[in-house]
């Protein structure tokens, strides 16, 4: 009998000592039944780059499943005192808020929500809850990577007073700090 999907991928770590409270309703903690779920966001934030590819949409689908499933292995691996979490309107998963709280600057790994969940404020309410605990928890303050062709995460990202920090080539590093 094959490993269903779950079961082919690490678990969320999980008694991590989180610093970070965000209200009830906003989000809740993933687990490797969300999965799918995930797996389905994780296709809306790479739809439009793979639209110009030349490939059928079985070989599309096979490719982002694979990069899926080595961002989680990453992520899980590398980032083991992270809060993964799903965030929600309400009941209804419409993201995803992987946050790392356990330094002095704090890490937000990964945002995103689905398309039809964005330009709503639920990011930038998210962001802000984030920032004001930082600061009361006397966090110096909190890194994020954001994509350098996602130039309105990066204008969000500007409205809240990060600012760039480093550049890389794909990928460009922001600082937003408490002091």
């Amino acid at each position: 009998m094959a490993p269903t999907e779950a079961e082919r991928l690490p678990a969320f770590p999980s008694g991590t000592k989180s610093r970070l409270k965000l209200p009830p309703g906003v989000s809740r903690a993933a687990t490797l039944d969300d999965i799918h779920f995930l797996r389905r966001l994780y296709w809306s934030f790479r739809l439009e780059e793979m639209e110009p590819v030349a490939w059928p949409q079985e070989m599309k689908r096979a490719f982002i499943d694979q990069q899926f499933d080595l961002q989680h292995r990453h992520y899980v691996a590398r980032f083991s005192s992270a809060d993964f979490l799903i965030l929600l309107d309400r009941t209804e998963p419409v993201g995803r808020l992987y946050v790392d709280t356990s330094r002095e600057r704090w890490h937000v790994i990964d945002i995103g929500l689905f398309p039809q969940w964005r330009n709503r404020g639920k990011g930038m309410a998210t962001l802000k809850t984030i920032q004001r605990q930082a600061k009361a928890c006397s966090a110096s303050g909190i890194m994020l990577h954001v994509e350098r062709r996602n130039i309105r995460a990066q204008a969000l990202y500007r409205r809240l007073h990060f600012h760039e920090a480093e550049a890389g080539d794909t990928h460009i590093q922001m600082q937003w700090s408490t002091r």
